[in-house]
């Protein structure tokens, strides 16, 4: 739908800059935007047919934001994303991508230093010229020359985050699927490996018409800048700084394109060296005789595998971590977003401050979801402006229990604990034990040692009523960089106490991280998927942490989410049991 995608890009791009301009993520207009994203994307009409007094009928649009769609939709632009684009140009906007560096610091980088872009920041860093900026002392310019070290080291500097990326892929894909003479499209690339971040976007369509195709994406409103333009191949920059390669190709190459543009560079040299083995070559058109041309195989991904003499490989596997010789064995793992999924054990109401469901569509949309076990977890006082008093949640455990005479899915009155500077936790001992599920997160204090981040969360999860710790290292993705964690000593203490450990499903959280996944194979660690969903529409967040878990390749055993009832039922008994 395009009326549906133009809007989403738009409120995106108009977002992020506003939250440049007023420099707090919580501002008025910066939360208003955000809700208007929610309610057009839980839109199933097409937002440009409607009178801007209907698009105020959408939840969360007010009369503002309803007058730019509407001045969007009749106009091609918008005078208000013009002058924050003027005022706020994308080598401003790229400097969001430094961890560590968010929208108060920008405008205090450029006021006082000068700083416009990520060269001009790496020089005032080098010149040692930010310690004389108030707030700005020489850890914080150590901290930035490690970020931006780290970014370069990483080619991270012209990436873009995967909850960027995906949303963006997705609209893009159901657009161009949608156009006259169009069979189907894909995105490929690092991004259907599920990568973090993608340095662009690959999208594969199938038609045998490709100009309109290509004419279309040349056009395509948030294009900034035309690389190339053909009909095998179009390539685009976006506003904000994204390239976009768009692919036409015949319905029977579909599969040899959609492998040859997915897998890992390594990944693909294996397969064509396994190919040339058998007198064969593969590229992104066929599998191939090498001496006669004969095509082998091409129309799906499976077909080729198989004719090199493997079982078909997800997508998220296809990195040469073994997964070829894996393939040949039998011996891949588990395709976990495909397994039953017993529920979903991090998820807010409308009763934390930043929630925006109501109880019963959750149980209504966890019931649909075939789910055995539902935990709700609201914020705890602790956190600022959002977290739950004790009154409000002792009246949340009577609507649980009122609601679970209706329902099959086991509800869980539970809550989301901060973990203090110094590793307490919110409530006391005894309303702590009143929970069916306690998790606890770090929301504050990121830039501690080492020594005492790790103390903070050891203490917590020594507490006998934690039953799993939550994104134990705050990162947030392109924005925030991972709290200092001696993660051996962590994975010690998850083994010792059956602390579990949140795999938080949220993309711009991922986390755990890849590494610490690895790290816990084999042991004796239980890990949870979740969704930590503010909306409905959020629960299948937890199917972003089954394919996150399952790069890293995690034993099902491990995963809580996949265990019977009964055993789940023993574990949310087990921590307890323990201390006791």
């Amino acid at each position: 739908m395009d009326g549906k995608r133009r809007a989403l890009d738009f409120l995106e791009e108009l977002k992020e800059l506003t939250l440049l301009d007023e420099g707090d993520p919580q501002a008025f207009r910066v939360r208003a935007y955000e809700s208007a994203i929610h309610g057009i994307e839980a839109l199933t009409a097409d937002p440009s047919a409607m009178t801007a007094t209907e698009l105020t009928k959408i939840d969360g649009i007010g009369k503002s934001t309803a007058a730019k769609l509407r001045e969007l939709f009749d106009t091609g632009k918008v005078e208000k994303l013009t002058e924050l684009r003027l005022k706020h140009p994308l080598s401003v906007v790229k400097l969001m991508k430094v961890p560590g560096v968010g929208p108060k610091m920008v405008a205090k980088l450029r006021k006082e230093a000068g700083v416009d872009s990520l060269d001009s920041l790496k020089q005032a860093v080098a010149e040692g010229r930010l310690q004389g900026i108030k707030g700005f002392g020489k850890k914080t310019e150590e901290n930035l020359a490690k970020s931006l070290e780290r970014m370069a080291r990483a080619g991270d500097e012209s990436r873009t985050p995967i909850s960027v990326a995906l949303p963006l892929a997705r609209r893009l894909v159901a657009e161009l699927s949608a156009l006259p003479g169009a069979k189907a499209a894909h995105f490929c690339g690092s991004l259907r490996r599920f990568s973090e971040t993608v340095g662009d976007l690959d999208i594969v369509v199938v038609s045998d018409a490709p100009v309109p195709i290509m004419d279309h994406v040349a056009a395509m409103p948030f294009v900034a800048e035309i690389l190339a333009k053909g009909e095998a191949k179009t390539s685009v920059v976006t506003q904000r700084g994204l390239q976009i390669d768009v692919r036409v190709v015949k319905e029977h190459e579909l599969g040899a394109a959609l492998l040859y543009f997915t897998g890992s560079k390594s990944h693909n040299i294996k397969l064509r060296e396994r190919a040339i083995a058998r007198g064969l070559t593969l590229n992104e058109y066929a599998l191939s005789e090498i001496a006669t041309g004969k095509v082998i195989a091409s129309h799906t991904e499976a077909d080729i595998y198989a004719a090199l003499g493997l079982r078909w490989i997800h997508p998220v596997l296809r990195e040469d971590k073994g997964e070829i010789a894996a393939a040949e064995a039998g011996t891949l793992p588990p395709l976990l977003p495909e397994l039953s999924n017993a529920g979903d054990f991090h998820v807010h109401t409308a009763l934390s401050g930043d929630g925006h469901a109501e109880l019963d569509d959750l149980v209504s949309a966890a019931e649909a979801r075939g789910y055995s076990f539902l935990a709700i977890t609201e914020h705890a006082e602790n956190l600022s402006m959002i977290g739950v008093k004790r009154a409000a949640l002792e009246a949340q455990q009577q609507d649980l229990a009122q609601k679970q005479k209706t329902t099959s899915v086991r509800l869980l009155f539970g809550a989301e604990l901060n973990i203090g500077k110094d590793g307490s936790l919110d409530y006391d001992d005894e309303f702590r034990s009143r929970f069916d599920f306690c998790l606890a997160s770090i929301h504050d204090h990121f830039d501690l040692t080492r020594e005492q981040q790790t103390a903070r969360v050891l203490r917590a999860m020594e507490d006998r009523n934690i039953h799993m710790i939550g994104h134990l290292t705050a990162r947030m993705i392109g924005a925030r960089p991972p709290i200092d964690l001696d993660i051996s000593a962590v994975l010690d203490a998850a083994e010792r106490t059956g602390t579990a450990l949140e795999v938080n499903g949220g993309l711009p959280r991922l986390d755990l991280t890849i590494d610490i996944l690895r790290a816990l194979r084999g042991r004796n660690i239980r890990v949870v998927l979740t969704s930590d969903a503010h909306r409905t529409n959020e629960l299948d967040r937890v199917d972003n942490a089954a394919l996150h878990t399952m790069r890293a390749w995690v034993s099902t055993d491990q995963v809580v989410n996949f265990w019977k009832r009964e055993e789940i039922e023993r574990w949310l008994l087990d921590k307890r049991s323990r201390a006791a």
